[in-house]
């Protein structure tokens, strides 16, 4: 199974829609595509257009795993995964974070899936029910998660879906992930180093706009020491050898007092 970073979004988001706003489910082109780029619970914050989410939709209903309904002016949208994978609503609210996400702990999917129906209502009781889904969905014939593991500095085992080409990284960690599932905030390596070679790109334009030349890095010459010993004499020793031998030595010391009171 290998879906596009795109159709994992779109199901993750029709998953998430249907469980906390049911009645403005199934959602319309638009609504979907904000979703989809919506600025909170989702990492990575895409840009996605109205073509681009009618494509994937395109390619999602012939595999059987999303439907388009006509409704009025205008298309509802929403996903079949119950159906195509035989999924329950606890494991439809196990992965829906992870697909919107990227990899999680059971901490931070407990806190996840508060608003998601259940069997019991809504959420998970404790982490053992999170955990006993997860092992369900990853001892499946063709599992749809794994434990991958805990990063640098991580304190949980995270996991991740399996829905797309490739393994998500343990690293890739949205900040706000350390809040809830314990550890430091941080940014991805990856990250990183694509906003320094963009900022870097974007002084070197300026710099080019401007007429500026970088300045070049000065070294200090190092300092030669002679080789040959010096014979000029100190000046304090020539002027003690200059003066007469009968001159007296005042005494400077700022505890003796002179007889004449001062």
């Amino acid at each position: 199974m290998a879906l596009t970073e795109e159709e994992i979004r779109i199901l993750g988001c029709l998953i998430e829609k249907e469980a906390t706003t049911p009645d403005q489910y199934p959602l319309s082109t638009n609504a979907l595509v904000n979703a989809c780029n919506q600025k909170s619970n989702r990492h990575p914050v895409t840009d996605y257009d109205e073509r681009l989410v009618i494509d994937s939709m395109l390619l999602l209903r012939p595999a059987g795993l999303a439907r388009t309904v006509t409704s009025g002016r205008s298309d509802k949208h929403k996903h079949v995964l119950d159906e195509a994978w035989g999924l329950s609503r606890e494991e439809l609210a196990v992965l829906a974070p992870m697909m919107l996400r990227g990899p999680q702990s059971p901490g931070e999917l407990k806190t996840r899936t508060e608003r998601y129906p259940t069997g019991q209502g809504s959420g998970f009781a404790d982490l053992h029910q999170i955990e006993a889904v997860l092992t369900a969905l990853a001892a499946r014939p063709e599992p749809l998660v794994m434990n991958i593991g805990r990063g640098s500095g991580q304190s949980q085992d995270r996991w991740a879906h399996l829905l797309g080409e490739e393994v998500p990284d343990v690293n890739d960690v949205p900040p706000s992930s350390a809040s809830s599932g314990g550890g430091g905030s941080r940014v991805s390596s990856s990250e990183l180093a694509k906003k320094v070679e963009a900022l870097e790109a974007r002084l070197a334009v300026l710099e080019d706009a401007l007429g500026v030349t970088p300045p070049a890095t000065e070294e200090a010459a190092p300092l030669q020491a002679s080789s040959t010993p010096s014979t000029t004499q100190p000046e304090d020793d020539q002027l003690a050898e200059d003066a007469p031998a009968s001159a007296p030595h005042a005494d400077l010391s700022p505890n003796v007092i002179r007889s004449d009171g001062y």
